[in-house]
């Protein structure tokens, strides 16, 4: 069992709280004709104005895009009529994390039963995700239950747990029974996340959605972009950031983030596309794993 002491519980909690927030306000603005970059701008200032810092830029996924996707600054795609919307946010408290998502449908119902296949999957897992169980039969429950409603779940994407300043550390919760033994332990903070499709089952990498982190640090012969990368370490620390966000510090962060990247400094993440262009929800909750229970803190 890991040890976490009342300010790291307490930290966690906010974090969750705040994603949370951030998720239903997101909810509530996505709508035909609304730009991605309003919508994510407006989820991340209602996280900082409330005394939390951002685990990752909201991610916005349109259709058969499952993830990794964020708008720029100058950026003015718009919602339309009939767009599956995946909402992916999280919120960091003294570097501990809370991860949520939802799936929006624009001014139809035409994928009701897909947004709640990954739903009702979700709901199940929250279920089991205790002190013990192992991360396959999670995943096994996960399977079943997408398969029950005639859709497939995304193999290749999974949840994750996370630890302080840590998005993806170590474990693994898969989408599929996988037949991993290692077991959830007491206090492992989980985020779980179905992926549900009517396509193949898999994602594919394809263009940057935007979004880096950083990878190693070395020196540069160009001044500004050291300047740069000197401001994310400090902003960011090891989460993952945006073009949106650096564009505070240096109004040409797009050609010098170019230049951290060809230099290896830093990564991009490549957004994640079904690979028959199947439509794909999502939803996602953080658990804080106990001894017969299971604290959701993004509820």
């Amino acid at each position: 069992m890991y040890l976490l002491d009342e300010h790291a519980l307490d930290c966690i909690r906010k974090a969750g709280r705040l994603s949370a927030e951030a998720r239903e306000l997101g909810r509530s603005l996505v709508g035909e004709g609304v730009r991605l970059r309003d919508v994510a701008d407006q989820m991340e200032h209602h996280i900082m104005e409330h005394g939390g810092g951002l685990a990752f830029p909201v991610n916005i996924s349109l259709n058969e895009t499952a993830a990794h996707f964020t708008p720029n600054s100058n950026d003015d795609k718009v919602f339309q009529n009939g767009d599956l919307v995946k909402l992916d946010v999280g919120a960091q408290v003294d570097g501990y994390l809370g991860d949520t998502a939802t799936t929006v449908e624009v001014s139809t119902r035409n994928w009701q039963p897909l947004i709640q296949a990954s739903v009702r999957a979700l709901e199940m897992a929250l279920e089991m995700a205790k002190e013990g169980i192992s991360v396959g039969t999670i995943g096994g429950v996960i399977e079943r239950s997408i398969k029950e409603t005639g859709f497939r779940p995304v193999s290749n994407l999974s949840g994750h747990e996370m630890k302080r300043y840590n998005l993806h550390a170590g474990l693994s919760i898969p989408n599929i029974d996988d037949g991993t033994v290692t077991k959830v332990q007491g206090n492992m903070l989980l985020a779980i996340e179905p992926f549900a499709t009517n396509g193949h089952g898999q994602v594919t990498n394809g263009r940057s959605g935007n979004i880096y982190r950083v990878l190693r640090d070395r020196p540069l012969r160009d001044a500004e972009a050291a300047k740069l990368f000197q401001r994310i370490k400090e902003e960011f620390n090891t989460l993952p950031f945006c073009e949106r966000w650096c564009d505070r510090f240096q109004p040409d962060s797009a050609r010098l983030l170019r230049v951290l990247h060809r230099h290896g400094l830093i990564s991009t993440y490549p957004v994640l596309i079904e690979i028959q262009q199947g439509m794909v929800s999502q939803a996602e909750h953080t658990v804080l794993a106990g001894n017969g229970h299971a604290e959701i803190t993004t509820i």
